[in-house]
């Protein structure tokens, strides 16, 4: 069991789709979060980034560790 590039292209097509999403759903507030993200000094927006990262990591893991195992024979 593991994971290809087909899986990651279809995380990474999600991904967008989501954020493509945002953008068209909630133009006036992606605005004004950009305009806030701009006002924060660079290392509270890396540490913002950086626990991003981990929760992303947790929850790819989690998912593969309890989704994956159904599809297994």
């Amino acid at each position: 069991m593991g994971m290809d590039f087909k899986d990651l292209a279809a995380a990474f097509g999600l991904m967008l789709v989501i954020e493509g999403l945002l953008y068209a759903l909630f133009p006036d507030f992606m605005r004004r979060v950009m305009a806030q993200m701009l006002a924060l000094p660079p290392a509270q927006i890396r540490s913002a980034a950086l626990a991003s990262v981990a929760l992303g990591v947790f929850v790819v893991w989690l998912a593969v560790r309890l989704l994956g195992q159904e599809a297994m024979p």
